[in-house]
């Protein structure tokens, strides 16, 4: 008897892990008060969207590769993923040492992008990102908290050598949304607009609008390192680029 108990007690944590790529959590939006100073404006107003639960797994990205070969390591064209794209699995379409339930990384924009689109979804926007990233385990947004930033900065300054935990293992923050921090670096839709400078006098440059977008040109909330250090990592990448400790996970627009 106490062994089916413990099976039982164990069964919903493996349903989680299956299903957990469908899982989507609901976010109200509304006026957000964004680290990012947008054309001197730092309150942006985001319309309700839903994101994905946890990153995409190995698992599900696999099961896509399988379904849209075209997206094969071994058949992607080159000016849509660079050398390393997947290069972690063993093969083009079999994982190996990389297991289901970690987070995909070395995956190119393009590449998740398209994994979000045959999910009915889109990569979530930066500011509907940070939005939900600045919720922690009770609270909607806890980055006033010093305790709270601190936390996260422990995380980036790790060595990302080690091998990545299964996602889904935090608990969820209060939007219900969990592996904000602390798992992988995440690609955003508009990461190339992303664009960061400290000295003002580079503000308003129209050459930056013409080749960045109306994207973010400064950033006044200093406390918050850690954000910074995410946009400036995000916003030296291109978009066929990976890395080793970048996944992704999908957003989609409240019909």
């Amino acid at each position: 008897m106490r062994r089916i108990a413990v099976m039982l007690c164990l069964l919903p944590a493996a349903v989680a892990i299956a299903a957990g790529g469908t899982a989507w959590v609901k976010l109200p939006g509304g006026s957000f008060r964004s680290a990012l100073k947008y054309e001197d404006a730092r309150t942006v107003k985001l319309a309700p969207f839903e994101l994905q639960k946890r990153p995409v797994t190995n698992g599900e990205f696999l099961a896509f590769v399988q379904s849209h070969p075209q997206w094969r390591r071994d058949k992607v064209a080159s000016v849509l993923a660079e050398k390393r794209y997947l290069s972690h699995w063993a093969g083009p379409d079999k994982l190996g040492d990389a297991l289901p339930g970690q987070p995909v990384v070395q995956v190119s924009w393009f590449a998740a992008s398209a994994y979000c689109e045959a999910q009915g979804g889109r990569l979530p926007t930066w500011s509907e990102w940070e939005y939900a990233a600045a919720a922690d385990e009770t609270r909607r947004d806890a980055r006033s908290d010093p305790a709270w930033r601190e936390r996260i900065l422990a995380w980036y300054s790790k060595p990302s050598s080690a091998a990545l935990p299964r996602a889904g293992l935090q608990a969820p923050n209060a939007w219900g949304v969990q592996d904000m921090h602390g798992l992988v670096w995440e690609w955003t839709d508009d990461f190339s607009s992303l664009l960061v400078s400290g000295d003002n006098r580079m503000q308003g440059d129209a050459d930056k609008f013409k080749f960045c977008g109306a994207g973010a040109l400064s950033m006044d909330d200093r406390e918050n390192y850690a954000v910074l250090m995410r946009v400036a990592m995000l916003s030296s990448l291109e978009a066929q680029g990976t890395t080793a400790n970048l996944g992704f996970r999908c957003a989609r627009d409240v019909q």
